[in-house]
């Protein structure tokens, strides 16, 4: 088979590169609300898995305050990873911070993957693993979860001769399930990279964190995105083997975080007790949701630990729905693939905005029944 040569300049870039799909990222909600005409204090933003209550108001402040924004911040991290082994209980010598987990999912990539090897991915799951294994060169060797979305454990084991790392989240997004230790147990005994995705741990409280030490195998990320509210400063850090950490602070960008993230993650730090208030909040909301979601005879909610919850609708078109929501101001999650695509996923709000959201549904229902 043969292929037409790419023009201009494009003939200069990877092949595989040109014929990637972009990671399908949320669109800003004052974007999408003005599209579709509809007043900006009327948008339920609840696509994004964002704390809706904001950061800590000690990080207004210190943002305020810093006066260093005109000199690069330290290469080390040092004062930051010291806070971060102090919230975490291991050593500084374990931990790298970046612009987000996004930034660790690819730096641990491309410092394993040469072209051509292969990762284990888990669907469903964050689009980031797949995305990042093939901008680093690597291929994804796909085992899709069972019905209840835990593991195939057996189908892992069978993959992994074929593969240096197995990433998963937990709990996992978009289906908001924990990993159990016996998930974690296994997919350690393949001897591969195992990445554990903790962006939501802080909703579902059991970390891995404390296994790091004891494993050479393992690696778990966090983020300030969720609990401390910090999804627009890409605050993110990894919890890894010393001599893994070490590589990564070698060939990172130097000067990641950037200083008003560190400043807003020592700040979050700070005043944990005030933020995890909020994340109290958000997980008793996400239940009083849950209710009022079970209640819709055609509505399916699968349990979550995280702030978020993944809805099945049986005999919908999920991208129907999310449309439809969105022309009133309600902006939900779709996903294209063949196991979601009746399913919405709704990040929790505050209050009204997922009252809005239930009824929004809940009109849905009535209309496809007329």
């Amino acid at each position: 088979m043969t292929t037409t040569p790419a023009p201009g300049i494009l003939r200069l870039v990877r092949p595989d590169i040109l014929a990637m799909l972009g990671y399908e990222p949320i669109e800003p909600a004052g974007l999408l609300a003005e599209r579709l005409g509809v007043p900006a204090d009327r948008v339920a933003k609840l696509d994004g898995n964002e704390n809706p209550y904001g950061p800590s108001p000690r990080v207004l402040e210190a943002l305020a305050r810093f006066d260093g924004y005109h000199r690069y911040p330290d290469p080390e991290q040092r004062h930051l990873r010291e806070a971060l082994a102090g919230y975490t209980g291991v050593g500084p010598e374990h931990i790298v911070a970046g612009h987000g987990s996004d930034e660790l999912i690819d730096l641990l990539l491309r410092a394993v993957l040469a072209p051509g090897d292969r990762v284990i991915d888990c669907p469903p799951a964050f689009g980031m693993y797949g995305f990042s294994a093939r901008v680093a060169g690597g291929e994804t060797i796909e085992v899709p979860r069972r019905d209840d979305f835990s593991l195939d454990l057996d189908a892992v084991r069978k993959a992994a001769g074929g593969a240096k790392a197995v990433l998963v989240a937990s709990p996992n997004n978009p289906t908001g399930n924990s990993l159990r230790r016996d998930e974690l147990d296994a997919l350690l005994a393949t001897g591969l990279l195992v990445v554990v995705d903790e962006a939501y741990v802080e909703f579902a409280g059991d970390s891995n964190v404390s296994l790091v030490p004891q494993r050479e195998n393992l690696v778990v990320l966090r983020t300030f995105s969720k609990w401390a509210a910090l999804a627009g400063l890409r605050a993110g850090y990894g919890i890894m083997p010393p001599a893994l950490a070490s590589l990564l602070m070698r060939i990172k960008q130097p000067y990641t975080p950037n200083v008003a993230a560190e400043v807003a993650m020592l700040a979050s730090l700070d005043d944990r007790d005030r933020l995890m208030e909020s994340v109290r909040t958000i997980v008793a909301e996400r239940e009083r949701v849950r209710r009022g979601l079970e209640a819709l005879e055609f509505a399916q909610v699968f349990p979550s630990d995280a702030n978020f919850l993944l809805v099945r609708l049986p005999g919908f078109e999920g991208l129907h729905v999310r449309d439809d929501l969105a022309r009133r101001g309600v902006f939900l999650r779709y996903f294209d693939t063949e196991r979601l695509r009746a399913c919405v996923r709704i990040s929790v709000g505050l209050p009204d905005q997922n009252d809005r959201a239930v009824e929004a549904l809940r009109e849905q229902g009535g209309s496809r029944a007329r």
